[in-house]
């Protein structure tokens, strides 16, 4: 088959082959070229309308924009070679639909200029992307809510520096998991009345060319949009993008977190958790027992891609004067992929984490693999009131040590020494040392997470 024959896209968030691992549909829809430039027209129909409500230009004028200025009539390749040669695309969607209104057409993006139109369309993708993102986040914290109450009491063991510490519960790391997206749905509700507002302040942001008609023609335009009015001009100002990418790289980096204990669960090693089955899925062209996390995987790289945005938004906001000359334009690049490589990380998490199987057997199992040394430290407070803290962390140390060179278990090692089996018979020491009996509060935080997730 010829090249030629192959779709044009070179980015995993088009590839016909990768777009639906990095991404999804309903989220590159909302970044097409086709849905951004209906947004410009949008905003110059609505800019239009909001005229005419202040008395800036004609009603009749208005109603011919509205009704003539649609996307079916634009020449887009026309678009793209004159956006080529300006820089931006939106003098030469003006030079079209100043054609497609006749006489009418003196009054389009009238008192505008380029990055109003732009910046305005921009916070309406991303308006209507951030309640994507909080459909699916508020889908994913259901599921690990469910995970969460299931796995309550199922013991595992708790690991620090990637070696046992405590025991805790399953259902207590998804809790951990659940709070990180709680707090993550407030971001988005606290962060959309200061990214979803409105971008028109003329050539240099005073609105000069409306006189004393341009805060109304704000509200109005506002208003037709469903945006909010800003305090001042922002197109110099990019802490409200650069917080919305920010946010979703928030999002990202807890979910690459998820991503990073589920892959390491699931090594041959630990067994303890796997990625839903799906024949074929997570195969190895070579080894035919693989079961690649390959879900995981996905959300991990794209957290790592969605950090490197955030900087970039952030290096964005350090602009020049009244108008920037080149930071605005790395924006365009950040904010489309940040927000489809959310949305896939997202899609991909629900799949995994809806799905996962939990091998109980095998947490319990890698709980005892210690042979009880993982609950010295409940064994040393256990027989502190009875020898003093000190005097008990010395005897379990020398135990312990006892078991890492001889073998057998802490249990056994306990019941050889005369200063133990003077407090504890055979049945309290075993108890003692049942990594199970040793749980702490971690079923009880899982209730709190769970009753304070579903107040939201």
């Amino acid at each position: 088959m010829r090249d030629s024959a192959f779709p044009a896209a070179s980015t995993v968030v088009d590839s016909v082959l990768f777009r639906d691992a990095f991404g999804t549909s309903k989220m590159r829809a909302l970044f097409s070229d086709h849905a951004l430039i209906q947004r410009y027209i949008d905003v110059e129909v609505a800019l239009a309308k909001a005229e005419a409500r202040a008395g800036v230009i004609p009603a009749e004028a208005a109603e011919v924009i509205a009704r003539e200025s649609t996307i079916e009539r634009i020449d887009f390749e026309h678009m793209r070679e004159e956006t080529d040669i300006v820089g931006y695309p939106i003098l030469p969607l003006v030079h079209q639909l100043v054609a497609m209104c006749g006489e009418a057409g003196r009054y389009v993006h009238w008192g505008a200029t380029t990055q109003d139109i732009m910046d305005t369309a921009v916070s309406l993708q991303v308006r209507d992307a951030l309640d994507s993102i909080d459909g699916d986040v508020r889908e994913l914290r259901g599921i690990l809510a469910g995970l969460a109450k299931k796995h309550r009491d199922t013991p595992m063991a708790g690991r620090t520096h990637l070696q046992q510490a405590l025991p805790v519960t399953f259902g207590y790391k998804v809790a951990i998991w659940l709070a990180m997206f709680d707090r993550h749905q407030d971001r988005i509700a606290q962060m959309r009345e200061r990214v979803a507002v409105v971008e028109f302040a003329g050539a240099a942001g005073t609105l000069a060319s409306l006189g004393d008609k341009g805060f109304e023609v704000q509200k109005a335009l506002a208003a037709e949009l469903k945006l909010g009015v800003p305090a001042t001009t922002w197109h110099v100002a990019r802490d409200g993008f650069a917080e919305a990418v920010n946010l979703l790289a928030l999002v990202t980096g807890s979910l690459g977190k998820i991503a990073l204990d589920i892959m390491i669960m699931a090594s041959t090693e630990f067994g303890e958790v796997y990625e839903p089955f799906v024949k074929g899925r997570g195969a190895s062209s070579t080894m035919p027992q693989k079961r690649n996390p390959i879900s995981s995987e996905l959300m991990l790289a794209a957290a790592k891609a969605v950090r490197q945005h955030a900087g970039l938004m952030v290096d964005a906001m350090v602009q020049d004067f009244e108008r920037a000359t080149g930071p605005w334009h790395a924006e365009w690049i950040a904010i489309p992929e940040s927000f489809i490589l959310t949305a896939g990380a997202l899609h991909q998490a629900k799949f995994a984490l809806g799905g996962l199987i939990v091998d109980e057997a095998r947490m319990r199992h890698n709980l005892g693999i210690s042979k009880g040394l993982i609950v010295a430290e409940a064994v040393m407070m256990e027989m502190a009131p009875h020898t003093g803290r000190q005097q008990a962390h010395d005897i379990v140390y020398d135990t312990c040590r006892t078991v890492n060179e001889r073998g057998g278990t802490l249990a056994e090692a306990l019941l050889a020494l005369p200063e133990v089996t003077r407090h504890f018979d055979r049945d309290a020491i075993e108890r003692m040392t049942d990594p199970a009996n040793y749980l702490g509060l971690a079923p009880q935080m899982v209730d709190r997470a769970i009753a304070l997730s579903g107040e939201r």
